[in-house]
């Protein structure tokens, strides 16, 4: 966790021990305590004393509700760094959750221990949007890791606020995104960053299991349930409990087991085939998918109750084609990976072959990239990387498109490093043509190189 210098944290609750608890919870940070007993006086003392938290003890009350959201709405509009908890019961929690999904606020059911009312209070902080500076930190600055994942992109850098988010709050994760971007490390990161760290993590491809085996290795059987159950089988919902389960490709599953599946998220219970008891486990369900789960909902393809039990907090993955300033640390990663796994001994890369890894787009995405760095050092010989060692695909230069694209937003320094990349690819590293192409000198490109780490 970043360092903190001062600490304000707001609690709005109708008693004051919840403010003397928070204040002993985070004794080992400087902070200042304000409390009040409603939310208008929030409202009528906010803009004088704003804060770094601000936690809800309580749900407000229904008739209140547009009224909270509105007030919300207006301190986050004119101060983007407070983040808001909210300490709700489990009737109230799908309310809450509504909020939640909006990417703003954090929530969690009470009672609530100390350690976790302190966890989530740090992620909050953690997650804070930086106050305005006159200088921004640096590019080198941001986290470029977080548990496996590497990325320093903007988008990546989203994720990362979204995953660390998910991690301090106990509801249902939909991770969204294309084959190989990294979804089950996600999932593995939300576990790992999350209270449920000491409790089993437990992932099944609900893609590669034979249908007939599907509600069997989720729910369990008893002995003689089916030919073959010669004894019973514990299921990963019964094996998992207290920890995470990632049900990967959620899409796959036929109707019957998503009528299971939504009373384990409902009533955190469900029966073993052949049984007739209740089994009750209390995991928290990340499912992930590459289906556009939200249009099959609409068509009727996907159990729309089932699907808004899933969509609680959707986090998508951004593929490595949206991402190019990812490639490099990647490579770096892999090659790191595989010098110890394969006990290689490759120190250099060729520069025209991360032109090509970068100019590629990726289908297959950060998987497909893995894939190919390991045949790479498996060919190479020495202790550099050469075109000659990728595949044909790479090395003959096969490429989707040469078309680039930018969302709105890109940052104009990602977007810059980008064209330049492409401009040398296609002038096979010429940097007098790329200079042409690019409609600059030849001496900015020197300098554009040497700033983006290019040469």
């Amino acid at each position: 966790m970043r360092t903190i210098k001062e600490l304000t944290i707001t609690v709005i609750s109708d008693e004051g021990r919840l403010a003397e608890r928070i204040s002993a919870v985070m004794s080992g940070y400087q902070t200042n305590i304000i409390w009040h007993p409603s939310i208008d006086h929030l409202a009528d003392e906010f803009w004088d004393n704003p804060a770094s938290v601000i936690i809800l003890d309580t749900i407000v009350p229904q008739e209140q509700l547009l009224a909270c959201e509105s007030l919300l709405e207006q301190i986050q509009q004119h101060h983007p760094q407070p983040q808001v908890i909210i300490l709700t019961t489990a009737e109230d929690a799908g309310r809450v959750a509504n909020w939640l999904s909006e990417g703003t606020y954090h929530y969690t059911k009470i009672p609530v221990s100390d350690y976790e009312l302190r966890s989530i209070i740090e992620s909050a902080v953690e997650d804070q949007h930086p106050a305005p500076t006159e200088e921004a930190l640096p590019e080198s600055n941001k986290v470029t890791q977080l548990h496996k994942i590497i990325g320093q992109s903007a988008a990546m850098q989203e994720a990362f606020g979204r995953i660390r988010k998910a991690a301090s709050v106990d509801i249902p994760i939909l991770l969204m995104g294309e084959t190989g971007t990294g979804k089950d490390l996600a999932a593995q990161a939300i576990h790992h960053l999350s209270n449920r760290r000491e409790k089993p993590y437990l992932a099944v491809n609900l893609g590669s299991l034979p249908t007939e085996l599907v509600a069997s290795e989720l729910f369990g059987h008893e002995r003689g349930s089916f030919s073959g159950a010669v004894e019973r089988h514990r299921g990963v919902f019964e094996r998992a409990d207290g920890g995470t389960v990632l049900l990967d490709e959620i899409d796959a599953v036929e109707e019957k087991v998503r009528v299971s599946l939504l009373r384990v998220l409902e009533q955190q219970k469900f029966q073993r085939l052949g049984g007739a008891e209740d089994v009750t486990s209390g995991v928290r369900v990340i499912a992930a998918t590459n289906a556009d789960l939200v249009a099959m909902a609409q068509r009727g393809e996907f159990r729309k109750d089932l699907f808004y039990r899933l969509d609680v907090f959707r986090i998508e993955i951004p593929p490595l084609r949206e991402r190019p300033e990812d490639i490099r640390p990647l490579i770096n990663r892999f090659v790191e990976m595989f010098n110890e796994s394969l006990h290689a001994n490759v120190k250099t890369i060729a520069s025209d072959v991360i032109l090509r890894l970068e100019a590629y787009e990726w289908p297959g995405n950060v998987r497909e990239l893995k894939n190919v760095i390991q045949r790479a050092m498996l060919i190479c010989e020495g202790e550099e990387l050469l075109l000659e060692h990728l595949p044909p695909r790479l090395r003959d230069g096969e490429r989707t498109s040469m078309t680039v694209s930018f969302d709105v937003g890109t940052p104009l320094e990602s977007v810059e490093k980008t064209m330049i990349q492409r401009a040398l690819l296609v002038t096979n590293n010429n940097r007098k043509e790329a200079a042409k192409l690019l409609g600059i000198s030849r001496r900015m490109i020197y300098n554009k190189l040497e700033r983006h780490g290019l040469k």
